[in-house]
């Protein structure tokens, strides 16, 4: 038995923290008519979090699992067969093409930036080529995380680090109501990324880096890669359980495997090489297939020039605006090919020596 590691986690909060951090929400004086109505809904948070209870509503995993009557989330139950009726409709060769085209910057002209991204104008430009080619097209927009109330990307928590199989796909860490960590997008994002032919990321480089919403989301995909489809393995999340299932021998299944990509960087200084190869490297790793070249580009947008007139520097960019049409007809036609079966047909079928 290999031993578990402890020893970080810190200490239960005490009462007057606790208190404290869940008073900060209605801190506005709106709220002080209904102080009574707050501090009794906060008891109920309070025994919720001494209880540990991560999901109040249960219900049992049913068929196709290893133990049908293991009690699974219903959150985690409901996202699950949303992808599993995404990947139905995806696989059926009489649906439309489709193309998930993602928005990365924090961007938008309703958070405190007052201006809308370039990387969202840039995304319009491959959504009108992909729709003139017949490509049914669903754009995520991952500025929401700034810009909306309650809309969430709550962090990766490193479960296949502890062992691939405690990484569950879809991710099983969320909601936590116990801890207050509801309202987690990427129920919705997993199914979106399923019912995809083609992905396409269109995103600025902050700091040398992807944004950090779209990094965000990318640290939540890592279920997709190796995750384990069946939480009653592993009761739950039972870490030696997990351990012993990775050391018997773990295949780790690439459940978005199959799927083309293309890639849109941008920036103004520096950074967008080494952006573009970590997105490519990343979608190469997940078993997805690159459009081609003319499918990952980077280029810069007003180079040295001021942040204020950036926007007129892409207006101007006639040829940028144009490789970014490629990229999208690249995708469009990779994903033509692939449903017809040629795309494969030509990509070798070779066994991973290592399959981690």
């Amino acid at each position: 038995m290999i031993r578990i590691r402890e020893g970080q986690a810190p200490a239960p909060l005490e009462r007057a923290e606790f208190s404290r951090r869940f008073q900060i929400a209605f801190a506005d004086p709106a709220f002080r008519g209904e102080d009574q109505s707050l501090a009794r809904l906060e008891e109920i948070a309070w025994q919720a979090y001494l209880a540990g209870r991560k999901s109040p509503f249960k219900e049992p995993a049913g068929p196709g699992f290893q133990d049908p009557a293991q009690e699974l989330s219903s959150a985690w139950v409901a996202t699950r067969r949303a992808i599993d009726a995404a990947q139905r409709t995806q696989a059926d060769p009489a649906s439309p093409s489709r193309v998930l085209l993602i928005c990365g910057s924090a961007r938008n002209e309703g958070s405190c930036a007052s201006e809308m991204s370039k990387s969202f104008r840039l995304l319009q430009i491959a959504r009108t080529s992909l729709e003139q080619a017949g490509i049914v097209t669903d754009v995520l927009d991952l500025s929401l995380l700034t810009s909306e109330y309650g809309r969430t990307i709550h962090p990766c928590k490193g479960c296949v680090s502890t062992a691939m199989p405690l990484c569950h796909w879809p991710c099983s860490c969320y909601p936590n109501h116990a801890l207050g960590q509801a309202q987690d997008w990427m129920a919705e994002i997993y199914a979106r990324w399923a019912a995809a032919h083609g992905v396409i990321v269109v995103t600025p480089v902050y700091w040398y880096q992807s944004p950090s919403p779209l990094k965000l989301m990318i640290d939540r995909l890592v279920c997709a890669d190796g995750g384990n489809p069946d939480p009653t393995t592993t009761s739950g999340k039972d870490a030696d359980k997990a351990k012993a299932l990775e050391m018997a021998g773990w295949n780790y299944p690439q459940h978005l495997a199959g799927r083309v990509y293309g890639v849109v960087v941008h920036g103004d200084v520096a950074g967008i090489e080494g952006a573009r190869r970590s997105l490519s490297d990343w979608f190469d790793w997940m078993g997805f297939i690159d459009a081609g070249a003319a499918a990952r580009l980077d280029r810069f947008i007003g180079y040295y020039e001021p942040y204020a007139n950036s926007h007129d520097a892409l207006d101007q960019d006639e040829p940028l605006q144009e490789e970014v049409r490629n990229v999208a007809r690249a995708v469009s036609k990779a994903a033509e090919e692939l449903r017809a079966g040629r795309l494969l047909a030509v990509q070798p079928n070779l066994k991973r020596p290592r399959a981690k």
